[in-house]
């Protein structure tokens, strides 16, 4: 019994011991991740581009990424450009160090591929040809790639159809129009706006709650379908458009998930519709407007109930993502000021996940399975900041993990997997972009190592143009889009780089406001 009590009492005191070493390490003793970077390159043309608008699975959990890039070849839809050259711009799969052009519709010239799921398949949009005779630009089509091939989904008889989500079921969901007048569309393209599910080659309306128009946002494994949609005709004077409410759609019922006692509410956040905001749970996240529609929360329903997850203190708050933890990321006003940060919110509480010094703004836009959470950062509606990276409680710049001599700023942040792959946007000194794939490196060093993070040796210290390698760079105008003013756009967001000291996150009452 003595050697048995002796035993335990040592393995308490190594405990103890291990347990103070842990809590007492010092920072720069933390282990940090580093990324290699891989260039995925173009077409021929300067740019390459993932979409982000809404937030998309542009890179699965095998490591194969899809995209769009610049080919040579001018653009015949201009003055209506596909890219930010001007340049005919295709559909790329890429997997371990090969770039495969998807091409286009035959009477088309460009496309782009949105999400691939684990078993390869693939769903985009592309032009197909024709000229919407309302708006004068060309038409928009949701696309899929099936065993190589480029399959046209096609609308309800309207100019445009887009692919908001897709599941490993090879199920795809998003928005189509048909061809009857509506003055309050959704896409605001003269035409009511429907939601669709495509599956085994068939298009299907899933019908609305009552309103003319509705919009499929994200579809999980179960088929489980969240969206909005108009429950009536009628505009509000607070809004300007009909009472839109959120839904979840299984096996052929719409279900009404009601507001926060606002007129509008949608899944996910208002600035990025959709992306993210279902889990395989058949929980819901998104944000919706509080009584009098003067100001918005994040939500999440579950088992029947919507709970405001509230702020960080400020008036307004928006979700973007959840996991199936039931983890939630998006972004919120803080205490006495319109500045928003990102946060977390997990099993009751919300964490202020910070910014960059310097940038007022930060919005956490997805998170994975293992709680890493990517964010995008800068000045408030319009960016410009580094992308950064939030992990095991710290916020890391994305920028100061990658090689010295990284050619790339690192801004856009786009979609992380589950094994914490990352795929970015980068910006050389003379403004191109391309679509970056960041690689965890197996040995990550330490924060007093010699191989420490280290920010560029161009940083500059405000949020101004940013400073390329030799010479000074101005972000171009075209890419200063926030995400809000990005819809449907290939464009990229802007980027810059700024050293990052952030502390770790900031727990707040989720119901403060």
């Amino acid at each position: 019994m003595k050697i048995i009590y002796l035993r335990f009492r040592v393995l308490i005191s190594l405990v103890v011991i291990f347990a103070g070493s842990y809590l007492n390490a010092q920072p720069g003793e933390a282990l940090h991740p580093r990324y290699r970077v891989v260039d995925l390159g173009t077409f021929g043309g300067p740019n390459s581009y993932y979409f982000s608008q809404p937030i998309v699975a542009t890179l699965n959990n095998n490591g194969v990424v899809v995209g769009g890039a610049d080919t040579t070849e001018h653009d015949p839809d201009d003055p209506f450009c596909f890219g930010n050259a001007c340049l005919a711009v295709h559909a790329f799969r890429w997997d371990r160090g090969h770039s495969k052009d998807l091409g286009t519709l035959p009477e088309g010239a460009n496309s782009a591929a949105l999400w691939i799921n684990t078993f390869g398949l693939i769903t985009g949009f592309a032009d197909n040809g024709q000229i919407d005779p309302i708006s004068g630009s060309p038409e928009l089509v949701t696309v899929a790639w099936r065993h190589g091939k480029i399959v046209n989904i096609g609308t309800f008889g309207g100019s445009f159809s887009f692919p908001n989500a897709m599941n490993n079921r090879g199920e795809i969901v998003g928005v189509a129009l048909d061809a009857i007048g509506d003055s309050f569309s959704m896409m605001g393209l003269g035409t009511e706006t429907r939601a669709f599910l495509w599956r085994d080659g068939t298009l299907r309306d899933l019908g609305t709650l009552g309103g003319n128009d509705a919009w499929a946002a994200f579809i999980n494994e179960r088929g489980q379908i969240a969206g909005w949609s108009y429950t009536d005709s009628t505009p509000n004077a607070t809004t300007g458009v009909p009472t839109q409410h959120p839904f979840l759609w299984e096996r052929g019922d719409m279900r009404d998930l009601g507001t926060l006692g606002g007129t509008l509410a949608s899944v996910a956040s208002f600035a990025s519709p959709g992306g993210g905001g279902l889990n395989n749970r058949g929980q819901v996240v998104g944000t919706s407007n509080l009584p009098g529609d003067n100001t918005w929360h994040p939500f999440l329903w579950s088992h029947g109930k919507m709970t405001d997850l509230g702020t960080l203190g400020g008036t307004n708050g928006e979700a973007y993502w959840i996991n199936d933890n039931g983890d939630v990321v998006g972004r919120a006003d803080i205490a006495g000021s319109s500045d928003h940060h990102a946060f977390l919110w997990s099993r009751g509480r919300m964490f202020d996940l910070g910014t960059a010094p310097g940038w007022p703004c930060s919005t956490a836009v997805q998170i994975n399975a293992r709680s890493e959470v990517i964010i995008d950062s800068g000045i408030c509606g319009q960016g410009g900041g580094p992308g950064l990276l939030w992990r095991d409680g710290v916020t890391y710049e994305l920028n100061t993990l990658t090689p010295a001599g990284t050619l790339f700023f690192i801004g856009d942040v786009n979609f992380i997997n589950d094994r914490g792959e990352i795929a970015v946007t980068g910006v050389l000194p003379n403004g191109n972009i391309h679509d970056l794939l960041l690689l965890p490196d197996e040995k990550p060093g330490r924060e007093d190592s010699a191989d420490q993070p280290r920010p560029s040796a161009h940083v500059d210290t405000a949020p101004r143009p940013l400073r390329g390698h030799s010479s000074e760079m101005a972000v171009p105008q075209q890419l200063r889009q926030s995400r809000s003013l990005n819809k449907y756009r290939v464009l990229a967001n802007p980027f810059g780089i700024r050293p990052l000291e952030v502390a770790p996150p900031r727990q707040v009452d989720s119901n403060r406001n």
